[in-house]
């Protein structure tokens, strides 16, 4: 019985030690391929944001809602009210009686 070989497995991998995928400065994933300088997971340099419709997990990882949501979440507060600008509270009882005693 010959015994050849073929190390492809596992004496192979231990001589990588350089690293093709790097932070990316968009995402901050370490996705970055340095050598196709993109990113696989955000797609930068690209101008928009890569996503797909057959990975509804990745869409919700990184969508509307999973951020602060800074100026979203006044909007909502604006729709319930109709988007209404320029108008003045009308006076509460309690407050023009408390104002009238002092």
């Amino acid at each position: 019985i010959s015994c050849v070989f073929q190390t492809k497995g596992t004496s192979s991998f231990g001589k990588r030690h350089n690293k093709t995928h790097t932070l990316c400065r968009r995402c901050g994933s370490k996705a970055y391929h340095l050598q196709k300088s993109t990113c696989g997971k955000c797609g930068y340099p690209a101008k928009r944001k890569r996503k797909y419709n057959w990975s509804v997990k990745a869409k919700r990882r990184s969508t509307t809602g999973t951020g602060r949501m800074r100026h979203m979440k006044v909007v909502f507060r604006r729709f319930r009210n109709g988007f209404r600008e320029g108008t003045v509270p009308k006076p509460r009882r309690a407050a023009v009686a408390a104002s009238s005693s002092s």
